[in-house]
């Protein structure tokens, strides 16, 4: 039988912030497809809980993406244990919601610390690896806020874009050695983080609805399903892209 472009077979991803949310959800995907991940974060008993779901092709190490001096080792330890890295999945990150007047510098600092520069550290040593190797793929997890204005959130928003760019950036230096790097956008999931913000304020819901042509919210599945699609061999020639996956809000009246 042929190989289904869609499976991820013996292949070994890397996701940071894996143990909740969407990071879950695409562990879960992976998982399914074949592949074998290891997860980080900063708390440990969640990883632990998010391996046990996940079964035998799970590992975690707990780790803090803000900690830029410890990334190679990270890469290395990822590697010496589990073996060379097909897949990084830029996962983890922070947001603050607050108006750009009341947001703090110390925010600032730790949301772009996150998103971007643990971002960038993490695709350098990955790259670095991936590159003589010939193959590989990075996915960046952005966000409608680097699609359109949303307010109250501007620094995640500008932490977001910034890694929209650097998607591009990286794709044209790492795509020639056969290395593909390409974003993934969400749009309102249904995650504990989307509930919380709407509980007690169905207008919110109701405009998030209204926008959406598909008129519902997304599951999780749904961002884990497209991020196997972008690492697997049936996207091999799609690099520096940014899918999103947000039942229409994007182009959306």
């Amino acid at each position: 039988m042929p190989i289904d472009p869609f499976r991820l077979d013996n292949q070994l991803a890397l996701v940071t912030g894996g143990g909740t949310g969407l990071g879950l959800a695409m562990c879960r995907s992976l998982v399914r497809a074949g592949a074998r991940v290891v997860i980080t974060g900063r708390r440990e008993e969640l990883l632990k809980q998010a391996c046990s779901e996940l079964g035998d092709h799970a590992a975690y190490i707990q780790h803090d993406v803000t900690d830029l001096p410890s990334i190679p080792a990270l890469v290395e330890q990822v590697e010496s244990r589990y073996g060379a890295l097909d897949i990084l999945i830029n996962n983890a990150g922070v947001n603050k919601k607050g108006l750009a007047v009341e947001t703090r510098d110390a925010d600032l600092q730790l949301i772009i610390q996150t998103h971007l520069f643990g971002s960038y550290a993490l695709s350098r040593e990955c790259g670095r690896r991936m590159i003589p190797r010939r193959r590989g793929s990075i996915l960046m997890i952005v966000s409608m806020t680097a699609l359109f204005g949303v307010p109250q959130v501007s620094a995640y928003g500008a932490a977001k874009s910034a890694l929209v760019g650097l998607t591009r950036l990286l794709a044209v230096e790492f795509s020639p050695a056969g290395v593909r790097v390409n974003a993934l956008a969400p749009g309102w999931i249904d995650t504990a983080i989307s509930r919380n913000a709407f509980e007690g304020d169905p207008a919110r819901k109701q405009r998030v609805l209204s926008r959406t042509p598909m008129n519902r919210i997304g599951e999780p599945d749904d961002v884990g399903d497209a991020a196997v699609f972008l690492c697997s061999s049936a996207a091999k020639f799609i690099t520096g892209i940014v899918l999103p996956v947000d039942g229409g809000v994007s182009i959306g009246f």
